[in-house]
């Protein structure tokens, strides 16, 4: 169990951060005798998990759908189709920035390409090679 200010340490961000997921219901807060918040293991995994796919510019609103889905003990279709369908839809984005950044790539010479390889991680590099396929 962890006070707000150690959650926010572990999850590096802010007090006020988790008070703002706290008051969309993103994170649940149980309170001490002396009426200190306290968070569990799971929030911290939670916060994780929002700030994963902070990173990646979903709204919270999806997020917290996610969180839902996640959390949920039975698998709704409707949501899988929503799901699959917002991938998708991302994939789609992801496929239409690499069409506008290949012809920038092409003109680099060896060693800038090399770098920008080496940046990749084994999955990312992965993936933008089945897009590229996609997209050929």
């Amino acid at each position: 169990m962890y006070r707000i200010g150690e959650l926010a340490s572990l999850a590096n961000v802010s007090k006020r951060t988790i008070d703002y997921y706290t008051s969309l219901g993103l994170l649940e807060a149980n309170r001490s005798k002396s009426n200190y918040r306290i968070y569990s293991e799971d929030s911290l995994d939670t916060l994780k998990f929002i700030e994963k796919y902070k990173k990646l510019h979903l709204p919270l609103e999806e997020i917290k759908r996610k969180l839902e889905i996640k959390k949920s003990r039975e698998i709704k279709e409707t949501e899988v189709e929503k799901q699959i369908y917002a991938l998708a839809q991302q994939m789609k984005q992801l496929q239409d920035e690499l069409s506008d950044l290949l012809p920038l790539i092409e003109k680099l010479d060896d060693k800038p390409k090399e770098a920008l390889a080496k940046k990749l991680t084994n999955e990312s590099s992965a993936l933008l090679q089945s897009l590229l396929v996609i997209t050929s």
